[in-house]
């Protein structure tokens, strides 16, 4: 099956999860979201001309009425007009997704890259040295936190070294753009290095006591071999869903903290200072982003698997 037609079916079979979804943080957003009608109105204005305002903003509708609205905006991408900015939400997010996708997909495919290659290594030796290094440094990269380790590389690698900046954002060259990614690639490719080695650990582990493992290993085939060949292969379901659920999570949270931290303008940094005005078409524009996010990766890593494990499709 084509991978569109495949999309929509999931995504139709899956708009009961996007109406939930959506509703349940709309609910939220309206009667327990901030309001912006008291930060826009004067300090000397009216009751009337309070309730003026309240009209304006369409906080006089029915529920109903706006959450249709609301629905119908994401079905049609007329996702309203910031309330801060004036800026129409949907070029505010054209805008932002790309600088986040180019500041976090570099960190996150080395990471990804890293941890295979580590897992594979400590399989390969289980219960040896290396095994047992590369678990410790995994365990203690799994105690960290995102924070904390964006504030130390920021003052070990900008402040201290004054090897890459701290802040700011600039693509005008290949060098520069390195050089503006550097540090919060290192801080994503920390936090997350050890959470996936361990769960690629576990699954090189399991694939090599699988029945055509031990075979190739009893006749000596080359360790490359074996790797890439067998174990690889073997594992390749679980990683892919692992990766691709991996994808929104970054975007959508990862882009929150670095991006707050160094003054990037990409989408996290809008959502951050969304939250602080009480921009409700911002927020609302990104749960349902986030909720249509998520059903597509569902979606996507169920059809990676069924294109690459048979037995799957047999099912």
């Amino acid at each position: 099956m084509r991978l569109h037609h495949y999309l929509l079916r999931r995504l139709t079979g899956a708009l009961p999860l996007i109406f939930g979804a959506t509703l349940i943080a709309f609910f939220l957003t309206v009667y327990f979201g901030p309001d912006q009608s008291y930060a826009l109105s004067g300090r000397g204005t009216t009751p009337a001309e309070l309730d003026q305002l309240r009209s304006q903003l369409g906080y006089d509708r029915p529920f109903v009425a706006r959450y249709a609205s609301y629905l119908k905006g994401l079905v049609t991408l007329d996702l309203g007009y910031s309330q801060t900015t004036g800026e129409s939400v949907r070029s505010l997010l054209a805008r932002t997704i790309p600088v986040s996708a180019a500041l976090l997909l570099p960190g996150f495919l080395l990471g990804i890259a890293l941890a295979l290659a580590l897992g594979m290594a400590a399989a390969w030796r289980q219960g040896r040295w290396l095994d047992r290094l590369i678990g410790a440094l995994s365990a203690a990269g799994m105690s960290l936190s995102l924070v904390v380790v964006v504030i130390a590389c920021q003052g070990i690698f900008g402040v201290w070294l004054g090897w890459f900046p701290v802040r700011g954002w600039s693509v005008d060259g290949l060098t520069d753009y390195a050089r503006h990614i550097a540090i919060p690639s290192l801080a994503l490719l920390i936090v997350s290095l050890g959470y996936n080695v361990r769960f690629f650990r576990a699954l090189f582990v399991e694939a090599l006591a699988n029945a055509p493992v031990v075979t190739a290993r009893a006749y000596g085939l080359p360790v490359r071999r074996i790797l890439i060949g067998y174990v690889l292969p073997a594992s390749l379901p679980p990683i892919l869903t692992r990766v691709v659920f991996s994808v929104p999570m970054i975007l959508l949270s990862g882009s929150l903290i670095i991006e707050g931290h160094f003054g990037i303008p990409g989408v996290g940094k809008v959502v951050f200072e969304a939250i602080l005005a009480g921009d409700q078409p911002v927020l609302m524009a990104m749960v349902g982003l986030a909720a249509v996010l998520l059903v597509l990766a569902m979606a996507i890593a169920d059809w990676l698997a069924r294109a690459v494990d048979p037995r799957t499709r047999m099912a």
